[in-house]
């Protein structure tokens, strides 16, 4: 049976290969972005199964119609991926309010309206999978990038807690952390904090190492989302590129052993 696919941010990168991945072997799509142009060719290529919507994921109001919207054309959805973002740039101490901000409305906030629009759609239908576009960096953490970690985080954070809450109908949850990939993440679609020159060492520290890191071809991954979305029991989290597992292995290990370290301390915190 085909599925129906609700996916933000398809004019590039992953949403674009991921719409493709979908429609290509016949299912249905809605597709968003804020310049509907760009989808263009996706119109023309596939006129009965892709609906093109216009979005900006902050706009609350303007997810929930979407949504709806999408759910009306298609008669259903089965999938709901959330994938717009970009990628700010900046040392905490560098960034402005508005940035932060504006950082959160895309990562957590367009991400949870999208969710909450898409919840009782799914829930009435007795199945469904949300899928959370986060990151390497929604479980670790790099110099430079201190606002989109944290957003990604608080992806993470509600997502786990999304999954147990909505189980029991169904449903499913799948965060996906993608490694160093060549979308326009870092490029066109980033945004940068005006540099302090305290931190220039620093900031050249990371650039070091974020090079010595192959990028990924989006393309590649449209094996994996396939894999995801038709699995009958899909992971809660799931790495995308080779790398993110030894970095993640190492930052666990590290925790793990701090923690333990200080164990009699934290324990005897608790008292009698």
């Amino acid at each position: 049976m085909s599925k129906v696919w609700f996916i933000t941010g398809v004019s590039r990168g992953f949403g674009r290969e991921w719409a493709l991945a979908a429609l290509e072997r016949g299912d249905s799509v809605a597709g968003t972005a804020r310049d509907l142009s760009t989808l263009d060719d996706l119109v023309v290529e596939y006129p009965d199964t892709f609906l093109p919507l216009r979005l900006d994921v902050t706009d609350r109001a303007g997810d929930i119609a979407a949504v709806r919207q999408a759910a009306d054309r298609f008669g259903r959805l089965d999938v709901v991926i959330n994938n717009a973002g970009y990628g700010q740039f900046g040392m905490i101490e560098e960034l402005s309010e508005e940035q932060v901000r504006a950082q959160f409305e895309t990562s957590v906030f367009g991400a949870l309206w999208v969710t909450q629009a898409a919840l009782p759609i799914l829930r009435a239908q007795g199945s469904g999978h949300i899928i959370q576009v986060s990151s390497i960096g929604g479980i670790t953490a790099f110099q430079n990038l201190g606002a989109y970690h944290a957003s990604k985080w608080a992806l993470e954070g509600f997502s786990q807690s999304l999954a147990q809450e909505i189980a029991p109908f169904g449903l499913h949850v799948t965060l996906l952390e993608p490694g160093t990939f060549g979308t326009e993440w870092a490029g066109p679609s980033a945004r940068h904090a005006t540099p302090n020159s305290a931190y220039t060492a620093v900031r050249e520290a990371r650039a070091v190492q974020r090079s010595a890191v192959p990028s990924g071809d989006p393309a590649a991954t449209r094996a994996a989302i396939l894999a995801v979305v038709d699995a009958e029991q899909p992971p809660l989290r799931m790495f995308l590129g080779e790398f993110p597992l030894a970095i993640a292995t190492a930052d666990y290990e590290s925790r793990l052993e701090l923690w333990r370290r200080w164990q009699p301390i934290a324990a005897a915190a608790q008292g009698d």
